[in-house]
C-alpha cells in the first residue's frame, strides 16, 4: 500500500522548466538543463516534481493559454527531450507532475478555431456559446482590476463564447462527452511519456458549466471519471487539486469513497498560516486545521506557503486580510485583484532568518504533504517592476556569474533579479552551499528530518495544550511512534508547559538539535521557546526508525 500511496510522504518541488536552467544558451530554460539539475534537486530530498505548463502557446497567460495538448513548447525542446528527462528522474527516484489545465484552452486553439466557424463544426460544442449576451456577462471575473467580462462576442460565429479567465481563453465545455474522452486522452498520452499524475488547474470551474442560463450545478463525475481512467492506465498515478472552496465543500473534491482527487492544496490553512505569521495568533490557523482533518485514508493534503500566483486571502474576513496586507504587501504595488499578495515570501519577511525557518518548519510539520516552490530553498525574492504575477516568477539564482546562472546567452529571455539585496549576487545556489549554515543547507537538513518522520504523512495527529499564546503544539501517532512539534508564532519568547497526553511520555528527544526534555514528577514539560522559534521531537526518545517501520 505504501508504494501505491506514495504521496502521502512525498516532498514536492514546482517549477516552471522555462525559468529553471538554460542548456542551450538560448535564454529560455529547457528540460537538458532540468535533466542536468536533476542531481541538485535529488541531493536536496526532492520526491517528486510538479511542472507548470510546458506546451505551445502564445504565452498570453504564463503557458495555461494552450494551443497544442500534445507536444512540448519548441523553446523549452522536444517531445524526446521531454521523455529523456523522465527516465533520468527516474533514476534519481523522482516522480514528475505536469499541470492539466483543460478549463480552457488558447483562443488560437485548432479546436477553437473550428469551433468559431459556426454550430455546423464538429467542435463547437467543445466550447460555451450563447446567441444572445448574457445578463451575468460582466460577473464572475477571477481577474478583477484585469478583466472586463465573462461573455465575449465572436463576430465569425455570430455568438458569445464564455471565458471564466480571459477573453483570449475560451472555456471548454466538459458536458460534452467528446471533450471528457479528449480529456482522458491527454492524460494517457503524457502518462505513456513518463509522468506520475496531474495537477489539475482550476478543478471548480472545471465541473460547473456557466451558460446563457446561468450558473448549472457541479459534475464531480468528470473527476471520478478521470481517476478511474489512471487507475485503470497505471496504479500509482495521482490527481492533485487546485480547487480554493469552503472547508466543507472540499470533501466532495476527495470523494467520501475517496474516488475523485487524490490530493487538494489546503488554500484554508495555507491563509490563515499567513494570518498567524502576521498577528502571532495561531487559533484561526488551528480552526482551519481542524476544518480540514481529512477521514478518507487514501487523501491527502499539499500543504504550501507561496507558489506561482498571488497569495490569494480571499477566504480572511475583512479585518483578518487587511493584518495580512499591512505586515506583508502594504503598498498597493503588492498587492493583486483586491484579495492577494503578488511577493516571494523571503521580502514578505524581510529576510529574517528566524520567521523563514518558522514559516518552513511549519510547512513540513503541517499534516499533508510539502510542496516548495522553486528558490524557496535560498530564499529568492520578486520583482514588483514586473506585471501582475509575473512578480514572482523570475529566473533561478544559481551563481553569481552573469543571469545568476539562469543561462549563458547574452541576455536572458527571463527576468533576473540584479538588483536590491534579493539580487543573484547575494541570493544564490553555489554561494549558499558553500555556507554550512546558509538557508539552503538548513532546508536539506530539514527535508532529512521530515523524511524521517512519516508519522506526519501517514499518522493520526491532534492539538496538544499548553495554555501558552501565540504557541501552536501538534502531535503526530503511527505504528508505535510518535512525534510532536512546536512553534512559536510570536515575536516574543514564550515558555511551553503541556503534557504529552493521556501516556505522559516522560522523555522528548530533539530531532534537530542535541537538547531534550523530561517530564516532571507529574509528567509535565517545560520548553523554552525563542521568539519565532520552533522544536521537533520524537515521543520516547527514538531518534530514527527502523527500515521495517518506514
Amino acid at each position: 500500500m505504501i508504494d501505491d500511496l506514495w504521496y502521502k510522504n512525498a516532498i514536492l518541488y514546482s517549477l516552471d522548466v522555462r525559468s529553471f536552467v538554460d542548456a542551450n544558451g538560448d535564454g529560455v530554460g529547457d528540460f537538458e538543463g532540468l535533466s542536468r539539475s536533476l542531481g541538485y534537486l535529488s541531493g536536496m530530498g526532492v520526491t517528486a516534481l510538479w511542472l507548470l505548463p510546458f506546451h505551445p502557446s502564445p504565452r498570453r497567460d504564463d503557458g495555461y493559454d494552450i494551443s497544442n495538448y500534445y507536444d512540448v513548447d519548441p523553446a523549452l525542446g522536444t517531445l524526446g527531450d521531454f521523455v529523456d528527462f523522465t527516465q533520468e528522474a527516474k533514476k534519481y527516484g523522482i516522480r514528475v507532475l505536469m499541470d492539466l489545465v483543460v478549463n480552457h484552452t488558447s483562443d488560437r486553439h485548432p479546436w477553437f478555431r473550428s469551433a468559431s466557424k459556426g454550430p455546423g463544426s464538429p467542435h463547437h460544442d467543445w466550447y460555451v456559446w450563447s446567441k444572445r449576451k448574457p445578463k451575468d456577462a460582466d460577473q464572475g471575473m477571477v481577474f478583477p482590476g484585469s478583466q472586463k467580462r465573462t461573455w465575449s462576442y465572436h463576430p465569425k460565429a455570430k455568438a458569445y463564447y464564455f471565458h471564466r479567465f480571459y477573453d483570449f481563453q475560451p472555456d471548454l465545455n466538459l458536458m460534452n462527452p467528446q471533450v471528457r474522452v479528449e480529456l482522458q486522452r491527454i492524460a494517457g498520452f503524457w502518462l505513456k511519456l513518463g509522468v506520475s499524475g496531474f495537477r489539475v488547474d482550476a478543478v471548480p470551474f472545471l465541473i460547473q458549466r456557466e451558460g446563457a442560463e446561468g450558473p448549472h450545478p457541479e459534475h464531480f463525475e468528470i473527476l471520478q471519471e478521470l481517476r478511474q481512467f489512471l487507475q485503470w492506465r497505471t496504479g500509482d498515478a495521482i490527481l492533485l487539486a487546485e480547487a480554493n472552496v469552503k472547508p466543507a465543500q472540499e470533501i466532495k473534491y476527495f470523494g467520501d469513497e475517496a474516488d475523485r482527487m487524490h490530493m487538494l492544496f489546503n488554500f484554508p490553512v495555507n491563509q490563515a498560516l499567513f494570518y498567524g505569521l502576521a498577528s502571532g495568533d495561531p487559533k484561526p490557523l488551528t480552526r482551519a486545521l481542524e476544518q480540514t482533518r481529512l477521514t478518507p485514508e487514501m487523501s491527502q493534503w499539499g500543504h504550501f506557503l507561496r507558489n506561482h500566483d498571488e497569495l490569494d486571502l480571499g477566504r480572511l474576513t475583512q479585518a483578518q486580510r487587511q493584518r495580512v496586507f499591512d505586515a506583508f504587501g502594504p503598498e498597493p504595488t503588492m498587492q493583486l485583484y483586491d484579495r492577494g499578495i503578488r511577493r516571494r515570501l523571503a521580502p514578505m519577511l524581510s529576510g529574517d532568518r528566524r520567521r523563514l525557518e518558522l514559516a518552513y518548519s511549519l510547512l513540513f510539520t503541517l499534516p499533508g504533504t510539502p510542496v516548495l516552490r522553486y528558490g524557496d530553498e535560498i530564499g529568492m525574492g520578486d520583482d514588483l517592476s514586473l506585471p501582475d504575477r509575473d512578480a514572482v516568477r523570475t529566473a533561478m539564482q544559481w551563481s553569481e556569474d552573469p543571469h545568476g546562472g539562469f543561462t549563458s546567452a547574452r541576455r536572458s529571455k527571463v527576468p533576473v533579479i540584479s538588483d536590491g539585496p534579493f539580487s543573484f549576487r547575494h541570493i544564490n545556489v553555489a554561494q549558499q552551499r558553500r555556507d554550512p549554515d546558509s538557508l539552503m543547507n538548513w532546508t536539506e537538513r530539514v527535508i532529512r528530518a521530515r523524511k524521517e518522520c512519516p508519522e506526519i504523512g501517514w499518522g493520526d495527529w491532534r492539538l496538544v495544550k499548553t495554555d501558552t499564546a501565540g504557541v501552536i503544539a501538534l502531535r503526530y501517532d503511527w505504528r508505535g511512534n510518535a512525534a510532536l512539534f512546536l512553534h512559536n508564532l510570536d515575536g516574543q519568547p514564550r515558555t511551553v508547559r503541556f503534557t504529552t497526553g493521556p501516556d505522559r511520555v516522560r522523555l522528548l528527544s530533539n530531532l534537530l538539535g542535541n537538547s531534550h526534555s523530561r517530564a516532571d514528577p507529574r509528567g509535565k514539560h517545560r520548553i523554552d521557546l525563542e521568539a519565532y522559534g520552533y522544536r521537533w521531537f520524537r515521543l520516547g526518545g527514538l531518534t530514527h526508525l527502523s527500515n521495517r517501520e518506514r
